[in-house]
């Protein structure tokens, strides 16, 4: 026994010097760092910006999981997405026309002949018809499409945009995508021009969506900003862009085109059909290709007094001078009524470019396959919707006025709320789903902001997240004139809730400006 004892103790020694020397050793080896870092990685993708679901999205993130997680320190039970324009996320009803033949085109076995007497018993009979149409030209969902998108699609989509502005649509020159922002990319893309020497710049209205921005710099390229007019309810001014174009160009930028986008995200305006008639002008007069953004076409509240003017209506109205003029228009299912943003539905129409660059443009697309084909179904029901005589045609126009309406009276509400605020003073959305009222903030709130290092709207906006749980998106994400300071806040919240909802906004405001009063 003390000789298995002996043997233990002896054992133990050499296993403890044993661990000694390689935890040495460990220590002496250098451990391989990784090859992806930070530090390594594509520069352009790191310094590249996303404002809308930048820090405060976030921090909103963290928030609501905490509350999910029985964690609640807040005075609030939820978080307020009022940072992206997100229909459903606000229990928004999906039109139910939409709904109906997607269902149908993702189960075809509904429309056998076996099932047909049931199937009808749910289904109106033109959607079970619409449905038999797509899947005759589609085939399969599950398969791919042809690069562009269905051609049967792209018909229909013709045929709409002949509708709208009453000149033709080719549908060779229209491709489906994965919402209108991978159509910016694309054409962003093919517009870019690398050169050691000479960066491309786009020029970019500011306030601006911040996807233009994000795009250009992953590419190295130079977003030449343009201030839009507050004082005019952000029109384009053109000594404006004449000054922001003639500053770049000293500064050896190729600036190759020029984007505009209508009805405003953030501001909401709807350009006059005299104001884009001046910017194709001046793209025209200065070698510029128009990009045109155009996803908010349906949501326009004062159509009498502000309606949406498409730039291909306006650029075909001016005659054959203009004939060489490039435009690229881009649409979206995920705004309008139809707020399918998880569907990635788009489409961006190539209006006088030369065919050789599009057989390029078909050549990108192709190298990502297609557009998903139940996203390119939701742009074909988006642009060919039921019609009067048509079995779905009261229960979708219905539909389509009630969320039309609703966002019109939310709208003016969160105006009225805003318009109450001490040193806030905004306009009402003529179009678009957001808000962007300028804050005028006490000189402490500013220091304060400086303190911590954020912008003063940055801190404004983090202090309306954590007393009351409504994400919003300060101004400098967008871009403003200097000396000036916004939010953008998103009138999607329900309607049963606004009145809430607005309170909370009015409570916290006041408690700010008292914390802050110098």
């Amino acid at each position: 026994m003390l000789k298995v004892f002996s043997h233990l103790k002896i054992y133990h020694r050499l296993n403890t010097r044993l661990s000694s020397s390689l935890s040495a050793l460990k220590e002496d080896i250098i451990e391989p760092s990784r090859a992806l870092t930070k530090e390594t990685m594509n520069p352009n993708v790191r310094d590249a910006e996303y404002a809308v679901l930048g820090e405060l999205p976030a921090r909103a993130e963290m928030i609501e999981k905490a509350i999910q997680a029985g964690q609640n320190k807040f005075k609030f039970d939820n978080v307020v997405y009022c940072n992206i324009g997100n229909p459903h996320i606000f229990n928004q009803k999906p039109i139910t026309f939409f709904r109906q033949v997607s269902s149908l085109c993702e189960n075809p076995d509904l429309l056998k002949i076996e099932n047909r007497q049931l199937v009808s018993k749910l289904y109106p009979s033109d959607a079970i018809a619409r449905a038999e149409i797509l899947l005759k030209n589609i085939g399969f969902l599950g398969a791919y499409s042809d690069s562009k998108g269905v051609p049967h699609i792209r018909q229909n989509i013709a045929k709409f945009i002949e509708s709208r502005d009453g000149y033709p649509a080719d549908p060779d020159t229209i491709f489906l995508t994965q919402g209108a922002s991978e159509g910016i990319h694309r054409v962003l893309q093919l517009l870019h021009q690398p050169n050691h020497h000479q960066k491309t710049g786009v020029m970019i209205p500011i306030p601006q969506y911040p996807i233009y921005t994000a795009c250009l710099q992953l590419m190295g390229a130079e977003p030449v900003p343009y201030y839009l007019n507050e004082q005019k309810n952000f029109e384009v001014d053109l000594s404006r862009l004449e000054k922001s174009l003639r500053m770049a160009r000293e500064q050896n930028v190729n600036v190759r085109a020029l984007a505009v986008i209508n009805p405003g995200n953030p501001t909401g305006q709807c350009l006059p059909e005299g104001n884009i008639r001046e910017v194709i002008q001046f793209c025209h007069e200065n070698g510029l290709i128009a990009m045109a953004d155009e996803v908010y076409q349906a949501n326009v509240f004062h159509p009498q007094d502000h309606p949406f003017h498409s730039f291909k209506k306006v650029l075909r109205s001016m005659g054959p001078k203009y004939d060489n003029q490039e435009l690229f228009s881009f649409h979206s299912t995920s705004k309008g009524m139809v707020g399918e943003c998880g569907r990635r539905g788009g489409y961006v129409e190539c209006v006088n470019i030369d065919p050789a660059v599009l057989q390029e443009l078909y050549k990108i697309f192709c190298m990502f396959s297609c557009a998903n084909v139940q996203g390119q179904i939701m742009v074909d029901l988006m642009t060919n919707p039921p019609t009067e005589g048509d079995a779905s045609y009261p229960q979708f126009k219905a539909e389509i006025d009630a969320i039309h309406t609703s966002y019109h009276r939310r709208a003016k509400r969160l105006t009225d709320c805003f318009n109450r605020l001490e040193g806030v003073v905004c306009e009402e959305a003529k179009g678009a789903m957001y808000l962007f009222p300028r804050i005028t903030l006490p000189p402490k709130a500013i220091r304060e902001a400086k303190r911590a290092g954020m912008s003063p709207d940055s801190f404004y906006a983090m202090a309306l997240l954590e007393a009351t749980g409504v994400c919003v998106v300060p101004g400098s994400g967008f871009g403003q004139e200097p000396g000036t300071l916004h939010i953008r806040c998103s009138f999607l919240p329900e309607e049963s809730l606004f009145d809430t909802f607005c309170k909370n906004i009015e409570r916290f405001h006041k408690e700010f400006m008292t914390k802050y009063k110098d």
